[in-house]
């Protein structure tokens, strides 16, 4: 018997995240990173970290306006969804309801957990949106968690509020309805944290990945009702957050209202639309989805070439073709300027030039 044999059927047969590939000195427009560096320091690392680190806790509760008891710091937003997964869903028994596309992490933790996934698609030939009563019908009465993304990756669309209510009502002592607001800086939409003591089902997902510029910090905070953080809480791995991870947070985040992180996201924003309004005149492009988000999603004519071409420019965008519905569909990240400069004028060539 091999190691193979001993893992779990579903670990053997997990189809994991896909990794977007790392190449040094390329132009990374395929991770919707931040195109600027926040500005961190670090303490001494001899001495375990707090347990759970109650000034960065305090820190977050306050610049996402909610309470610190509502709120539990987590190693990125994707950790939070783990957490959630393991701690509410049964192997072999329990499932969560996404609406794809949408993240992948979603149904990569309930494989892992055993649990099962039932997906609900997002309505393509309307923009991608989302259908509150067909998520509600599709769901059984082993549904424990409705994982909604919005703005959604890799669509870029939010959910309306109304929507996600209505779900919420639909699905009170059923499901746990889990809004993962990862890039909603980049939105016109408020955040839903001001629900969760009104809806003891809502979970609401932050990161400070995108807007905040600490994707490699791995920093975010899953926000719901007390009594849903204090169970989380107790699953949490003890000093799950690192010394220098903690000081260099803490630090971004005490001078946050002096920088200029606002006017960096309202020009991601503003860059974002110029970059979509070339694109959607550009020949070798089909289709440029509106977005809410750091990102835009491109169907191209013929997205294979696009590699080719962009790749001896060393440029990477996401290929998200061999997901339904995205054949021939790229998401590509809103850089700096010159960064964005670079991408179009890589982009601006005729389909004879091959």
């Amino acid at each position: 018997m091999t190691i193979e044999d001993l893992a779990r059927p579903e670990i053997r047969d997990l189809h994991s995240y896909e990794i977007p590939v790392q190449v040094r000195g390329a132009l990374r427009l395929h991770a919707n990173e931040a195109p600027w560096s926040a500005k961190a320091n670090c303490d001494s690392l001899n001495r375990y970290p707090e347990l759970r680190p109650n000034e960065l806790r305090s820190r977050l509760a306050g610049h996402f306006s909610v309470s610190r008891d509502n709120l539990l710091v987590t190693r990125g937003s994707t950790e939070a969804i783990d957490l959630l997964v393991r701690t509410f869903c049964r192997a072999g028994q329990d499932n969560i309801v996404i609406t794809p596309p949408t993240f992948a992490m979603y149904q990569v933790y309930a494989d892992i957990q055993g649990a099962g996934t039932i997906n609900c698609p997002l309505l393509a030939e309307q923009d991608f949106a989302a259908d509150a009563d067909a998520i509600n019908e599709s769901c059984t009465a082993n549904s424990k968690l409705i994982l909604i993304c919005s703005p959604n990756n890799p669509t870029g669309n939010v959910v309306p509020r109304p929507q996600i209510i209505q779900l919420l009502q639909a699905r009170k002592g059923k499901s746990i309805i889990v809004v993962d607001e990862a890039y909603i800086e980049f939105s016109d939409t408020e955040s839903m944290a001001d629900l969760v003591a009104e809806y003891e089902n809502l979970v609401i997902l932050r990161t400070l990945s995108k807007a905040f510029a600490l994707a490699g910090a791995r920093c975010g905070a899953v926000i719901g009702n007390t009594a849903l953080i204090r169970i989380l809480n107790g699953v949490l791995a003890p000093y799950a957050l690192s010394t220098p991870v903690i000081d260099c947070v803490v630090h971004a985040l005490s001078s946050v209202e002096n920088s200029d992180d606002g006017f960096r996201v309202r020009e991601i924003i503003a860059e974002r639309e110029r970059i979509r309004e070339q694109l959607t005149s550009n020949r070798i492009v089909q289709k440029v989805w509106p977005s809410q988000t750091n990102f835009l999603l491109v169907q191209f004519r013929d997205l294979a070439t696009v590699q080719k071409r962009l790749q001896t420019e060393g440029i990477l965008i996401r290929d998200l073709s061999s997901q339904p519905g995205l054949k021939n569909c790229a998401r590509i990240t809103v850089g700096s300027l010159d960064e964005n400069n670079r991408l179009l004028s890589a982009l601006h060539y005729d389909e004879d030039d091959r």
